[in-house]
């Protein structure tokens, strides 16, 4: 499987880009996983769990995604919050 960040061809796992307990379950709900490398997921430091600038960017270009596949749904009030 190819890592949706650094795009090296390896085992990845699933990373819930809007987490909490709720935000974890309409993550699924809404297709919100990245496929991550173990060192994007969390062991270096560009880590989504170690580098707030790297999770950022990730959930700004997943919110940009959502609002591509859900026109008719308002990514704020289903997630809480605008990561633009």
């Amino acid at each position: 499987m190819r890592c949706e960040l650094c795009g090296r061809e390896t085992t990845c796992v699933r990373h819930h880009v809007f987490f909490g307990t709720a935000n974890r379950k309409l993550s699924e709900k809404y297709g919100m996983v990245a496929m991550l490398c173990p060192d994007c997921h969390t062991n270096s430091g560009r880590a989504v769990h170690r580098n707030r600038l790297y999770d950022l960017k990730l959930k700004q270009s997943y919110q940009a995604e959502f609002e591509k596949r859900y026109p008719d749904e308002d990514f704020i009030k289903v997630f809480g919050r605008n990561y633009r």
